[in-house]
């Protein structure tokens, strides 16, 4: 099984959709979990677009990438989902890591009124599941070999 974390800030939205999106391709082939460097609160506009494409993580709590670090859990890849400074203070996990980077747009810091953060919200999400289509054909060239 290959284990995968998505991190960023606050583990409130791109990490979120990334991981969810991740377990929604490949769900029996790999364990996927998120964190954040600061966790927060789930942003409620990532909530109800992944609950649109019937992935629901209402009431889901955002976790510490910290946390996660002094559990002592291994990961085959780490995966920032923040800006390159940001991605830089996560911490180094033990074993045979693979450290990747994906730098994507912050909700968080869109700007406008509901409706034009949700319509750039669902375009970062659209983005981020490209990416993962794309991560999810090189995984399964791993698992096939």
């Amino acid at each position: 099984m290959i284990k995968v974390l998505f991190v960023c800030i606050h583990n409130s939205a791109r990490s979120q959709m990334a991981e969810e999106l991740l377990r929604r391709e490949m769900p029996a082939e790999i364990e996927v979990s998120s964190a954040g460097l600061e966790p927060g609160q789930l942003n409620p506009i990532v909530v109800e677009l992944l609950s649109e494409i019937g992935i629901d993580i209402q009431g889901k709590a955002t976790r510490s990438v910290f946390d996660i670090f002094r559990s002592g859990k291994s990961f085959n890849y780490v995966i920032t989902v923040c800006d390159e400074s940001s991605g830089e203070r996560c911490p180094i996990f033990p074993g045979a890591v693979k450290r990747l980077h994906w730098s994507f747009p912050d909700p968080s810091a869109l700007d406008g009124d509901r409706e034009t953060k949700k319509a750039e919200t669902r375009e970062i999400m659209l983005i981020i599941e490209a990416k993962i289509k794309d991560f999810t054909a090189e995984l399964r060239k791993i698992l096939a070999s």
